[in-house]
């Protein structure tokens, strides 16, 4: 019988490690349960309680057995402490490296891409077969946007008491044009540009481009951006923009407090810096409403709000968007230099699925898929990594801050990985200095399967192998 159950309890495991039964989902009965594995009642109840133990069941009164992913008492990476000084961006060939690994060879733990699991496939292709019926409107140039497309955006940013008109909307390619687009308006080379630390690697390869100078400011786990280093930084350095990640940063995955945000405009208006604010993580909160952007807190326009929906709907439509404030001319001004317009088929396609209400209906579901895939992967880190390992809690996205033991080398265990077809992004890539060596960031938007779970196990015996600590 112990072992009947045991075998019971374990093939139910597997299917909610598997994702078919999903965190907060009703369990079937026991009696349909118990006809479909073959066993009496009992064994299922026995079952049950072996998984409640376990933490993957929860028993409520008169309602039944509901899925829980069990929590580990892992600790959160420690913020970064040491003051940093302006820096030049370069080496960055590591990231362009991680993209062009083959994926389907690759365990995808690297890059901070959904997998296509997690997109809203069926409903763009259908869109986009919509689009592509438009004759002429979608084969012309759209500068600054379709207006149907900015139209959409417009609705959606105020909203979120950000109200804006189409006209103050320029279409673009991903946020990533966005920012680079703002750092070339308001900027010249060798300038310092107040950054995350750690910092989402695209924000350091736009720094690159434009060849300006970041100046390193921590990010707490929790609250974001250290407003107290970022206070320091503008009194001993002439700053000349700031690029912050405010909701869900990426890698740290925190979010400021709205108290936070208006504190950090106010900061940054007094001062005469501007605010380039990336929100593309802003649709994807884990828990609770949508969260407000820095720029609803801007009254002199001084934020440049820059946004996309790459991790959202498609990372290949490559669609994002600008709202530049103050520095709109400048801003369109580099745009139409540069390569004159945003394709006008994904914009077409892509205001379509928000007219028609596909976006919000898709985002209600995927926000509950993503706070289950990072719970699935800090669960399995927690039990398969050292001991002494910290890892970060996100309240949304997908990604994971891993902080190391021992001061192990990320970039060791990235490379040992690498060999065994396992891509993890290592911590030096969030920095112009070595600070962040000792960590990894981890890929959360993955179906989970045998073939992750054996890929994070493996990452575990590797970090105790380059920590020197036995597992």
């Amino acid at each position: 019988m112990g072992i009947l159950y045991n075998r019971v309890a374990e093939q139910i495991q597997s299917l909610i490690r598997e994702g078919v039964y999903r965190e907060g989902e009703r369990l079937p009965g026991v009696r349909v349960l118990s006809r479909q594995f073959g066993v009496s009642i009992s064994t299922v109840l026995q079952a049950h309680q072996t998984l409640e133990n376990r933490g993957y069941l929860e028993a409520r009164e008169r309602s039944g057995y509901f899925v829980r992913l069990p929590r580990v008492n892992t600790p959160v990476p420690a913020m970064a402490r040491s003051r940093s000084r302006p820096a030049p961006v370069s080496a960055r060939d590591m990231a362009v490296d991680l993209c062009s690994q083959d994926q389907q060879r690759m365990v995808p733990l690297a890059a901070a891409v959904p997998h296509a699991d997690f997109l809203p496939l069926r409903q763009i292709q259908q869109a986009s077969l919509w689009a592509a019926r438009q004759g002429l409107d979608v084969l012309d140039y759209s500068f600054p946007g379709k207006l149907v497309y900015r139209r959409q955006l417009a609705q959606r940013m105020t909203a979120l008491g950000v109200p804006v008109v189409p006209d103050e909307i320029l279409a673009t390619n991903g946020a990533q044009e966005a920012i680079i687009l703002a750092l070339r308006a308001i900027t010249v080379p060798g300038d310092i540009v107040a950054v995350e630390s750690p910092s989402f690697p695209g924000i350091l390869q736009a720094l690159e481009i434009a060849g300006l100078r970041a100046l390193e400011i921590p990010v707490h786990p929790t609250d974001g951006l250290s407003l107290e280093g970022l206070q320091m930084a503008l009194e001993q350095w002439h700053v000349k923009a700031c690029v912050v990640v405010t909701n869900h940063s990426n890698p740290m995955g925190a979010r400021m407090a709205d108290s936070r945000k208006q504190q950090l405009v106010a900061m940054l208006e007094q001062a005469g810096v501007p605010l380039i604010e990336d929100d593309i993580y802003g649709d994807l909160p884990h828990t609770g409403e949508r969260p407000r952007p820095a720029k609803a807190f801007d009254r002199t326009g001084n934020v440049i709000y820059c946004s996309s929906f790459s991790k959202t709907i498609s990372p290949g439509l490559r669609l994002g968007w600008i709202v530049a404030g103050r520095y709109q001319a400048e801003v369109h001004q580099q745009k139409y230099f540069s390569n004159l317009a945003t394709a006008s088929l994904p914009q077409l396609a892509v205001a379509r699925f928000l007219e028609q209400g596909g976006y919000d209906r898709y985002l209600r579901t995927v926000r509950q898929r993503y706070l289950e895939a990072t719970e699935r992967l800090r669960a399995a880190i927690g039990r398969d990594f050292p001991e002494g390992t910290a890892v970060s809690q996100p309240q949304g996205g997908f990604v994971l801050w891993v902080e190391l033991p021992n001061r192990a080398s990320g970039t060791e265990v990235f490379r040992r990985a690498r060999e065994e077809d396992i891509n993890v992004a290592p911590g030096r890539m969030f920095s112009t200095t070595d600070k962040f060596e000792h960590f990894l960031r981890l890929n959360g938007a993955n179906p989970w399967s045998e073939r992750i779970e054996r890929a994070v196990q493996r990452l575990g015996q590797l970090t105790a192998e380059v920590a020197g600590r036995p597992m």
